[in-house]
């Protein structure tokens, strides 16, 4: 089992930056691939971003040149900092982890859900 939990969200303004993160305690967090998801309520999850255990990473596009995922195997955390916010980021965001080394922004491929952490962007 793998336990994900997410720290980081907030309340900010439209330009500014915050800092995810996910800490994971349990087995096979090495060499899963984790990823960040987000969700509006009445919305489908949406693939944010997502990094193996060789560190290749994937972006939507709508985050491309704004975010950046980055994680760091030996204190098994994983961090997604965002910046120049808008208010179309604001959703809940969930950290994820899947067996496998494909990064993948489907989210029915990943196994291990953290509780969640909210991001609101105000313009």
């Amino acid at each position: 089992q793998v336990q994900l939990v997410e720290s980081g969200g907030g309340s900010v303004q439209a330009g500014g930056s915050l800092r995810l993160s996910c800490a994971a305690f349990g087995h096979t967090y090495n060499p899963s691939s984790m990823g960040w998801f987000r969700q509006v309520s009445g919305k489908e999850r949406e693939g944010v971003a997502t990094i193996n255990g060789d560190s290749r990473t994937t972006y939507a596009d709508s985050v491309k040149g704004r975010f950046t995922i980055s994680r760091d195997n030996a204190k098994n955390t994983l961090w997604l900092q965002m910046n120049s916010l808008k208010p179309e980021d604001t959703a809940m965001y969930y950290c994820a982890a899947k067996t496998g080394l494909a990064t993948s922004l489907v989210s029915y491929e990943y196994k291990y859900w953290g509780q969640g952490t909210q991001v609101t962007v105000s313009s």
